[in-house]
């Protein structure tokens, strides 16, 4: 067996020392070192990686949103092990999810028991069951804020994830329609109505529109404040699905999405867009 392997950390030494101990293991073949998560996701893309020994804390994009941009980019995601400078009982709250976790600095016998339990459990079905543990435990940590919970972890706090649902439930003529949330790309109001603007379900179609009767206020409570803006007294927007923020000469702006349909930010809401779209 020889593992396509991949080591993502933004300090060079760490980097380094970790790669000159890997090399005492005839079954990793290092491929590539990456000093950022962007470096990571291209390594990936280009190498298919079989393990990826991953740090946590890293400027621009942290270890676990490289491994949500992995899934959302519907790339192949690597076995993971976590490289990290949380205490004991922080790795703890994720002992079940990743397939090890290596305290900095890494010493040679715990490599060692780190890749016991590589080569134990690098079949297909023990394999898949951690990726999709791992994936699971990335998409509750994105949706809240991943600073806030890091540090709960390396204070021994409970991780508070998120509350909000994943799905809406929308009745119309007497059927219930569940909407995936991460599918819904706008929100705008129409009298006592709510228009729930989906993406499409295949290429015949340009979108879907689901009508709720609720107010945008009680709306907005089941909706995830750092992933839906308000840009508007009568619209809501994915930010994920916003392609740039504009103005136009006469001091207007809007904001134009990746379906290329066009949203007024009326003045009250420019700023906290601004601050939104740039987190």
């Amino acid at each position: 067996m020889s593992l396509k392997t991949l080591i993502v950390d933004d300090e060079p030494l760490a980097r380094k020392g970790l790669a000159i101990r890997l090399q005492e293991f005839d079954d990793i073949n290092i491929v590539a070192q990456c000093s950022n998560g962007r470096e990571a996701i291209e390594a990936i893309r280009a190498y298919q990686i079989d393990l990826m020994f991953l740090d946590i804390q890293m400027p621009g994009l942290n270890g676990f949103q490289v491994i949500e941009e992995i899934d959302n980019q519907g790339l192949k995601l690597p076995s993971v092990v976590f490289v990290t400078a949380y205490d004991q009982y922080a790795i703890k709250a994720f002992e079940v999810h990743a397939l090890d976790y290596i305290m900095k600095p890494a010493d040679d016998e715990r490599l060692a028991q780190t890749m016991d339990k590589i080569r134990q459990n690098f079949n297909a079905s023990t394999d898949s069951v951690h990726k999709a543990k791992l994936v699971r435990l990335v998409s509750d940590v994105t949706g809240n804020d991943c600073q806030k919970i890091l540090s709960e972890l390396a204070n021994n706090q409970p991780v508070s994830l998120s509350s909000y649902s994943d799905v809406l439930a929308i009745k119309d003529a007497g059927e219930v329609s569940r909407v995936l949330v991460k599918d819904i790309i706008w929100i705008d109001a129409a009298g006592d109505y709510m228009c729930v603007h989906t993406v499409a379900k295949n290429a015949e179609e340009t979108g879907n529109t689901h009508i709720l009767r609720k107010t945008m206020k009680q709306l907005e409570a089941h909706l995830d404040p750092k992933l839906f803006i308000r840009n508007h007294r009568s619209t809501i927007v994915n930010k994920h699905y916003i392609q740039k923020f504009c103005n136009q000469v006469n001091g207007e702006y809007f904001l134009v999405l990746k379906n290329g349909k066009e949203l007024k930010v009326s003045r009250s809401y420019k700023e906290k867009v601004k601050q939104a779209i740039n987190c």
